[in-house]
């Protein structure tokens, strides 16, 4: 994570506290969605010369807390100048058997695809930190929800354990992720954009935006829930598999398709919407 891009400081948009905690919980949140267990972590740091000792230590605290909670083992990493904040996580995870693992290329036609909890927090908070939304109770509703965004580990081993195909973590928004199962199996994702489900606050903003909520949820991004397909008949236990873990729900956005690969996202009429979410190449 690189100030500038991935936060900002100077502005308000994040404290060192916020941006610890983040990145960590975007690497292990790639270990999730391979229904793995966590086990250490490793904190590169870039500090540049303006940065200060206690915002350095703000930062680390909040990864630490991060990592207590999540039964991740921060073991080691290095710390060095640099022109601009950047925090790189390197996350381990591990399992039994390499047969307890989900890859993203396991998508089969005629599967159902899922994602856990709610989606467009994050692309609504940064519409309201970039000043295109207001501050309102619906802008910090969505501030509120996605600055408490943790990954979802217990959720990925469950929904692993229950059979599923192929699953991947939304870091990107549904719009580029999807599209990397539907790549990786060779495969056609259809998603229902009105079936996605929404954060509070994200409907709200959405509309003072004069933009489909939809678009917030599928292409905001950081929103580190899980997309996954699994077989039909497996949709109970996908089901019930989540809602043991007492803390989110599994909301069914659309079916996987032979054709492709890549994902196709459809309105309420049916039309095909072009959405894209985060890039990382320039």
């Amino acid at each position: 994570m690189v100030e500038g891009v991935h936060f900002r400081l100077q502005e308000g948009w994040a404290t060192p506290a916020e941006v610890g905690h983040r990145a960590l919980a975007g690497a292990l949140s790639d270990i999730a969605a391979m229904g793995a267990e966590p086990g250490e972590a490793y904190l590169a740091l870039g500090i540049p010369a303006d940065f200060g000792e206690e915002r350095a230590l703000e930062l680390v605290r909040a990864a630490g807390r991060l990592a207590a909670s999540t039964g991740t083992m921060i073991a080691g990493g290095d710390v060095v100048a640099s022109p601009a904040l950047m925090v790189s996580v390197t996350a381990i995870g591990w399992a039994d058997s390499a047969g307890d693992l989900v890859g993203r290329d396991g998508s089969q036609p005629g599967d159902i695809v899922g994602v856990t909890g709610r989606l467009g927090a994050s692309g609504a908070a940064l519409a309201v930190r970039e000043g295109r939304a207001g501050r309102s109770p619906a802008a910090e509703q969505a501030l509120a929800h996605c600055g408490g965004l943790t990954p979802r580990l217990p959720e990925g081993r469950a929904i692993a354990a229950a059979g599923i195909h192929a699953m991947v973590d939304l870091s990107d928004g549904v719009a580029t992720d999807a599209g990397h199962l539907g790549r990786a199996g060779g495969v056609l994702l259809e998603v229902e954009l009105a079936q996605l489900p929404l954060a509070p606050g994200v409907a709200e903003i959405a509309q003072e935006l004069g933009v489909p909520a939809y678009e917030l949820a599928a292409a905001g991004g950081e929103d580190y829930e899980l997309c996954f397909c699994a077989a039909p008949g497996d949709r109970g236990a996908v089901e019930a598999a989540v809602a043991a873990s007492g803390r989110t729900q599994v909301t069914w956005i659309g079916v996987v398709r032979e054709g492709g690969p890549g994902v196709l996202l459809a309105d309420e009429r049916g039309d095909a919407v072009q959405l894209a979410g985060w890039e990382h190449v320039f």
